[in-house]
C-alpha cells in the first residue's frame, strides 16, 4: 500500500493545526501541566513518513536538556514532548533543524482532508496517463517497428512528463526533503526508481531502442496511489468515530461576567472558573459544575445510554454533552485541552501510538529498509553486469529490486491492526490509552476485581439515618463533601444539615478516611481502625466499618448499600469459563466483600486492605510469572493500576485512577472487561499473521527479483497486493465480537441481597 511505514500519508489529524512555527510562549501556553513539574505539548508534524522519521525526531527531541521523552505517533503525525521544568526547551527549532513543519493542534476540530483531495486527483492524472502509455505500448508489443514505434515511445514521453511531474510530486516531495536535511526515507527509493524508469526509457528513444518502460514508471506510480488512497481512506473510517468526537466541541460559549454582562468566546479561551450560559441545544464546552438551572442532558457519549440524564445545580456536566431541555449556567472546571473530550481523543491516539513490541519490531525493519535496499539494489545491478554485461538488463532488475522490496505490508502489519481494535473497542465504549496496553491484555492470565465502584456500581446509599445522631450526621456530612470516595458522597447525600458546620485543615488519607477540624477538635471520617486510633475501643469497634470520631471517640457507625455493576454476574462467568484466574482486592469489610464475591462465583478475596497491601499482593502475583490485568475505581487504587500488568478503569473513577490505567470503560456494565480481553487477544493472533504475512512475501519477492523474474511493473503490483492482503486480515477484526446481554442485578446490604433501586 503507502510506501512509507504505518500511516504515511495516511494520518487522520484529529485536530486542526495552526499555520507558523509556535514560539516557546505559544508552546508553553498550549503545554498541559502533568504535575511534579512535568509538562506536555503536542505538535502536528506532517512530514513525517516513515520509521527512519521517528527516529530522527525522537532521538534529536529527547537529547534536549530538561526532556522526558519525545513520542511520534505515525500515523496523525503527531509529536508528543514531555519535559521537567519552567523553562521550554526549544523544541520546534530542534524539529524544524531536521527539515520538518510543527505547528500547534487547536482541539475546536478538524479541517477539509486535503491529503484525500491530493491523493485522488494524483490517482486520476496517474491512471489516466498509464491507460494512454499502455494503449501505444500495445501497438509497439504488436510489431510497430522503426519510425512508427519511435512516434509513439515519444507521445508516450510527453504523455508521461505531467503524470510524472504532478501525480509523482507527493513521493519527488518527500524524498527531496530527506535527502536535502541529510536523511532518508522509503520515498527515496521508490523516486529513485520511477526517475531511473522514465531516464532510461527516454534514453532508448533518443537512441531508437526497441524497449521504452514509461508504461511501468506511470503505472508503477498509479498502483503506489492506489495503495496509499486506499490506505488513506481505511484509516480515516477506522478513526471516524475519533474524528466525530472532534466535532462535538463546540467553537465556543457564552461566559458571564461578574457584572452579569454575557460575552461570547472562543474555546480557547475558557478558562477554569469562568461562569458559562448553556441554553438548550448547545453543547457543553468543557467539564463544569452546574450552578443554576435544571435540564436533561444527552450523555450517550459516556454512558453509552440513550435515556437523558436529570442534572442540576452541583452536578458535573462533561465536555461534548449535549443540553437538550433547559437552560443552564454553569462553572468551567478546565480548560478545553484538559477536559473529558479532549481526554478521549489523546486515549484513541495513544492506543496506535504505543511502542507494543510488534510495533517495535516493524520500526526497526522500517528504519533499516532504505539503506538496505539500496545496497541490494546496487548489488543486484553490478551482480548483473557482471554476468551479462547489459547494462540495460541490469539497471532494469535492479530498478524491480528497489520496488519490489519497499517493505509496506511490515510495516502496516501492527497499526492496521491496532487502529482498527481500537475502533472496535471504542464502538463498544472502551478508550484505550496505550496501544501497547493491547499487547499486555492479550497476555494476561488473571484478573483482579476491585470491589467498591468496580464489581459494585460505586453509588451507595446510607440506611440507618434514622438511627445516627444529626449532630454528628452534620458533621459527617461537612466532612464528606470534601471527598470524591462513593462512601462519602453517600453520607453527603444523606444529610442537608452541614451548613453550619465549618472544617478547617482538611486531609485525605487515600485508603483510610478523611481528617479535619470542626471547632477545637480533631474529627475523622474512615475506617474504624483509622478514626478511632489511639483511644482503648473494643476489637469490633477497631476493626468494623465506617465511622466519625471525635478525637479518637466513637459517634456514629455508617451502613451502606450497594448495587452490583450491570452484567457482573456474566462477565465473570465469562471470565471463567475463558479460564482466567479471578481475585477480588478491597479495601472494604471482609463479610461485604466476600458476601459480593460468593454471589458472583468469585473463590479468592482479600479484604480490608490498604492501596500498598494491593500493590504488595500485585506484586506478588508478577513473581510467580502471572500477569495480572487489575480492574479499579478510585483515588486508592491508582497504585495497583499503575503496578498491574495492564490496568482497566470505569469512567466514573476519580481523575487519577483514570490516568493510570491503560483501558477505560465508559458504560456502567462490566462486560466490557471480557469483551476488552477478547478484541486483544484477536488482534493479538491477527498481527502475528500480519507479520507473517509481511515475512513470507519479502522472503519469496525479493529473491525472485534479484533473479531477473520481475518487472518494474510486476513489482508495483506485487507490492501492492501484499499491503492490501495485510490490511484486508486487519479488518477481518471488524467482524462482530460477542457481547454479553444485560441482566437485572441485586443490591447489597451488610452482605445480603435486596432489590436494587
Amino acid at each position: 500500500m503507502s510506501c512509507c511505514a504505518p500511516g504515511a500519508e495516511a494520518g487522520l489529524e484529529l485536530d486542526r493545526p495552526t499555520h507558523g512555527l509556535p514560539s516557546t510562549d505559544e508552546l508553553k501556553l498550549a503545554s498541559r501541566a502533568l504535575g511534579n513539574g512535568l509538562h506536555q505539548v503536542d505538535l502536528s508534524v506532517p512530514g513525517v513518513h516513515c520509521g527512519a522519521c521517528i527516529q530522527k525526531i525522537e532521538e534529536a527531541v529527547g537529547r534536549l536538556d530538561q526532556v522526558e521523552s519525545a513520542r511520534v505517533n505515525l500515523s496523525t503525525r503527531r509529536v508528543s514532548v514531555r519535559w521537567r521544568g519552567d523553562d521550554v526547551p526549544p523544541i520546534t527549532d530542534t524539529i524544524g533543524g531536521l527539515g520538518y513543519e510543527a505547528n500547534l493542534f487547536d482541539i475546536a476540530g478538524a479541517e477539509k482532508d486535503e491529503t484525500l483531495a491530493e491523493l485522488i486527483r494524483a490517482v486520476a492524472i496517474a491512471g489516466f496517463a498509464a491507460g494512454n502509455i499502455m494503449l501505444l505500448s500495445v501497438s509497439v508489443w504488436s510489431g510497430a517497428e522503426d519510425a512508427t514505434r519511435d512516434l509513439f515511445h515519444w507521445v508516450s514521453a510527453l504523455i508521461a512528463i505531467p503524470a510524472l511531474a504532478f501525480a509523482g510530486r507527493i513521493y519527488f516531495r518527500s524524498a527531496w526533503s530527506a535527502l536535502r536535511h541529510g536523511r532518508m526515507n522509503m520515498d527515496v527509493p521508490i523516486a529513485l526508481g520511477v526517475s531511473l524508469a522514465y531516464g532510461m526509457s527516454l534514453y532508448e528513444t533518443i537512441n531508437h531502442g526497441p524497449h521504452a518502460y514509461f508504461d511501468a514508471a506511470v503505472s508503477l506510480l498509479f498502483f503506489l496511489l492506489i495503495g496509499r488512497t486506499l490506505d488513506h481512506v481505511m484509516r480515516n473510517r477506522a478513526r471516524a468515530a475519533v474524528l466525530g468526537l472532534a466535532k462535538l466541541a463546540p467553537r465556543g460559549a457564552v461566559t458571564i461576567g461578574a457584572n452579569g454582562a454575557r460575552d461570547y468566546r472562543p474555546l480557547a479561551e475558557i478558562e477554569a472558573g469562568m461562569r458559562l450560559f448553556i441554553a438548550a441545544g448547545d453543547r457543553i464546552p468543557v467539564d463544569s459544575r452546574v450552578i443554576d438551572g435544571r435540564s436533561e442532558l444527552d450523555a450517550s457519549l459516556i454512558t453509552g445510554e440513550s435515556a437523558p440524564q436529570a442534572v442540576a445545580p452541583g452536578s458535573i456536566v462533561r465536555a461534548g454533552t449535549h443540553n437538550l431541555t433547559g437552560p443552564l449556567t454553569v462553572e468551567a472546571l478546565a480548560t478545553a485541552r484538559d477536559s473529558f473530550l479532549s481526554e478521549m481523543l489523546r486515549m484513541m491516539e495513544a492506543a496506535e501510538g504505543g511502542r507494543a513490541q510488534y510495533r517495535r519490531i516493524a520500526d526497526r525493519v522500517s528504519t533499516l529498509y532504505a539503506p538496505v535496499v539500496h545496497l541490494t539494489a546496487l548489488a543486484t545491478f553490478v551482480g548483473w553486469m557482471i554476468v551479462s554485461g547489459d547494462w540495460h538488463l541490469s539497471i532494469t532488475i535492479a530498478i524491480a529490486v528497489l520496488i519490489i522490496t519497499c517493505p509496506c505490508a511490515l510495516g502496516l502489519a501492527v497499526p492496521i491492526v491496532q487502529v482498527v481494535a481500537a475502533r472496535r473497542l471504542f464502538e463498544n465504549g472502551i478508550m484505550v490509552r496505550d496501544g501497547s496496553a493491547m499487547e499486555r491484555l492479550a497476555e494476561v492470565d488473571t484478573v483482579v476485581f476491585d470491589k467498591t465502584g468496580t464489581l459494585t456500581l460505586g453509588h451507595p446509599r446510607l440506611v440507618n439515618v434514622a438511627s445516627i445522631d444529626p449532630d454528628a450526621l452534620a458533621i459527617a456530612s461537612a466532612l464528606a463533601r470534601h471527598s470524591r470516595h462513593p462512601l462519602s458522597a453517600a453520607i453527603a447525600r444523606a444529610s442537608t444539615g452541614h451548613a453550619g458546620v465549618s472544617c478547617r485543615r482538611i486531609v485525605e488519607q487515600p485508603g483510610l478516611g478523611i481528617e479535619a477540624i470542626v471547632g477545637d477538635r480533631t474529627w475523622r471520617l474512615g475506617r474504624a481502625a483509622w478514626a478511632l486510633s489511639g483511644v482503648d475501643q473494643t476489637s469490633a469497634e477497631r476493626q468494623d466499618g465506617t465511622v466519625l470520631a471525635e478525637g479518637g471517640v466513637l459517634r456514629a457507625r455508617f451502613d451502606f448499600e450497594d448495587a452490583l455493576r450491570p452484567d457482573a454476574a456474566s462477565a465473570v462467568r465469562s471470565l471463567h469459563q475463558s479460564g482466567y484466574a479471578l481475585e477480588v482486592l478491597s479495601g472494604d469489610r471482609t463479610p461485604v466483600a466476600e458476601s459480593v464475591a460468593k454471589v458472583l462465583g468469585i473463590e479468592t478475596v482479600s479484604a480490608d486492605l490498604l492501596p500498598a497491601d494491593k500493590v504488595e499482593r500485585l506484586a506478588g502475583l508478577a513473581a510467580q510469572g502471572r500477569k495480572a490485568a487489575m480492574v479499579g475505581d478510585g483515588l486508592n487504587d491508582a497504585p495497583a493500576l499503575a503496578g498491574a500488568h495492564v490496568s482497566i478503569a470505569p469512567a466514573t473513577a476519580a481523575d487519577i485512577g483514570r490516568n493510570a490505567a491503560d483501558f477505560v470503560f465508559l458504560r456502567s456494565s462490566l462486560s466490557a472487561v471480557p469483551l476488552a480481553i477478547e478484541v486483544a487477544r484477536k488482534a493479538d493472533r491477527l498481527v502475528r499473521q500480519n507479520l507473517a504475512l509481511a515475512i513470507a512475501y519479502n522472503a519469496i519477492a525479493v529473491p525472485i527479483a534479484i533473479l531477473g523474474y520481475v518487472t518494474p511493473l510486476i513489482a508495483a503490483i506485487a507490492m501492492s497486493g501484499s499491503s492490501l492482503i495485510v490490511i484486508g486480515n486487519a479488518l477481518r477484526l471488524g467482524l462482530r465480537i460477542g457481547k454479553t446481554k444485560a441482566e437485572t442485578v441485586p443490591a447489597m446490604n451488610s452482605g445480603k441481597l435486596v432489590p436494587a433501586e
